[in-house]
């Protein structure tokens, strides 16, 4: 019988669902992408995640400081109140998402747990590696490649945004929620900024609307708040009746 290794060990021949060469390829880059999206989305509709509250900022604040305790807190009250703890038909509501990573996202994910609660990570893969911190669910803990697909799924499930104090990844984040919701590509979501002093001193939006870049009730599309129970309230306020039974906010697909 001829030999025929040379058939069987030739890249052709791999299935293409094992082929490491194939999926990684340009080619296949769009298949990656809807990829990123359905495992994640099996994951969370696996634990009966309806809703979330996402919450963002600094990665370089370390436990002890302010914002880190007040975020701490504000994700454990959340968590307690905002039905993260309802578990049945109705799936789980308000659950708290971040970025995944230390700092903030930390505090957030640990209050979450510290209540009893689920608590998700949305990891990103960087130059410099980014760790997962310890206190998401480990079912709920994800890795993407994407910022695009990491931001859809940030965005899709949000019942409102809680943005600490950070830096340019937390204000793409912010603007890229606030965008959304301006343009009406994602329901209206309560926004609240944690810290009025920091948010108003670095940004002045006064200066768009002075410009005509933006409308003038575009500045009511956020709130500021200056500690966990003030920022709960606002989003419960925000939100109106529709958050308590829990809602939705999300983006359409």
């Amino acid at each position: 019988m001829p030999d025929n290794t040379a058939q069987k060990e030739s890249p052709s021949y791999r299935l293409a669902a094992l082929d490491p060469d194939f999926i990684l390829g340009d080619s296949t880059r769009g298949a990656r992408f809807m990829l990123e999206y359905q495992k994640a989305e099996d994951h969370l509709r696996a634990r009966g995640v309806v809703s979330t509250i996402v919450v963002f900022g600094s990665a370089r604040v370390r436990e002890g400081n302010r914002w880190y305790e007040a975020a701490r807190q504000f994700a454990r009250i959340a968590s307690e109140r905002g039905g993260a703890l309802r578990d049945g038909e109705a799936g789980r509501h308000h659950v708290i998402a971040t970025g995944g990573g230390p700092g903030i996202m930390e505090a957030a994910n640990r209050g979450a747990i510290e209540a009893g609660a689920l608590s998700i990570g949305f990891n990103i893969t960087l130059p410099h590696e980014q760790e997962p911190n310890a206190w998401s669910t480990p079912d709920l803990t994800f890795r993407f490649h994407y910022f695009a697909m990491r931001k859809m799924h940030l965005a899709m499930r949000a019942a409102a945004l809680v943005v600490f104090p950070g830096g340019f990844g937390t204000l793409d984040e912010l603007f890229e929620i606030m965008t959304l919701v301006q343009t009406g590509k994602m329901r209206p979501v309560p926004i609240v900024l944690f810290d009025s002093s920091y948010w108003k001193g670095l940004l002045h939006l006064d200066t768009m609307t002075e410009a005509g870049f933006i409308r003038p009730e575009d500045l009511k599309l956020f709130s500021y708040a200056d500690t966990p129970e003030q920022a709960y309230d606002c989003i419960v306020h925000g939100a109106g009746e529709g958050w308590n039974p829990p809602g939705n906010g999300s983006v359409q697909t």
